[in-house]
């Protein structure tokens, strides 16, 4: 047991000294502000994210909306001007929970808010965030969304996560917090395990060797048997760019 704290510490340092020779922030933060922060809890405390919180690696905030306004029931959305179908969540409490996370910080702080409309958001943008900035904060819309002049105001960027329409901000935001942590040195077991660090195939295969299902045999391609790395490579290579062969 010594021996595992001893090694779990060294591993730490190492990781601290990393994050700080190559400019990434000691701790990321990330600021949700949501009406459903429970939607968020269960998956980034669990697994990879659970333990990088738990390493102090990063850490997850929420935001309540309700608890920045003024009126007494707690209400944060009314009808659009112009009318339309449904309702439009108000500027103002998004704007003070804003002004709550970021705090007294002026630097390394994003902002961001989802609409379909936005710049597609990517492994990219992951990686310069996870090296620009020490705090991002999600504006999680709901409803019809936000009203404009919130983001305006914060000079939030608008950012897309695929060309769908999904109920609220809170599932996007889960998956930039995924994919931006990925990308911090010490979140997942080595940095060799970021995708893009290696040459990765969408088509992955254990044991069994031949998988028998419904009287057919499946068999793991032979190149990955034969132990030649240069064909390895090569295979995994030209499944990268969607060209199968199972040969």
């Amino acid at each position: 047991m010594v021996f595992i704290r001893i090694s779990e510490r060294h591993q730490r340092e190492e990781t601290l000294a990393f994050l700080l020779e190559n400019e990434y922030a000691l701790v990321m933060r990330f600021h949700v502000i949501t009406l459903f922060p429970e939607t968020i809890r269960p998956y980034v405390d669990d697994s990879i994210l659970g333990r990088a919180q738990e390493k102090k690696i990063i850490a997850v905030k929420y935001y309540n909306p309700r608890d920045f306004t003024k009126d007494k029931h707690h209400r944060v959305d009314r009808r659009p001007y112009a009318g339309g179908p449904g309702m439009v969540l108000e500027a103002e409490p998004f704007l003070k929970a804003a002004m709550k996370a970021k705090g007294k910080k002026t630097k390394r702080v994003k902002t961001v808010f989802f609409a379909t409309d936005g710049k597609q958001f990517t492994n990219v943008m992951a990686r310069n965030w996870a090296k620009k900035y020490d705090d991002i904060i999600f504006l999680a819309g709901r409803y019809e969304g936000i009203d404009a002049r919130a983001p305006k105001i914060l000079k939030a960027e608008k950012i897309s996560v695929g060309p769908f329409v999904l109920t609220g901000g809170e599932l996007p935001a889960m998956i930039v917090i995924d994919a931006l942590a990925r990308q911090i040195p010490g979140v997942l077991g080595s940095f060799e395990s970021v995708e893009e660090e290696r040459t990765a195939s969408p088509d992955v295969y254990t044991r069994p060797e031949v998988l028998e299902w419904k009287k057919k045999k499946y068999r793991v391609p032979k190149v990955l048997l034969s132990g030649d790395h240069k064909k390895i490579e090569a295979w995994k290579l030209k499944h990268q760019h969607g060209k199968s062969s199972d040969k």
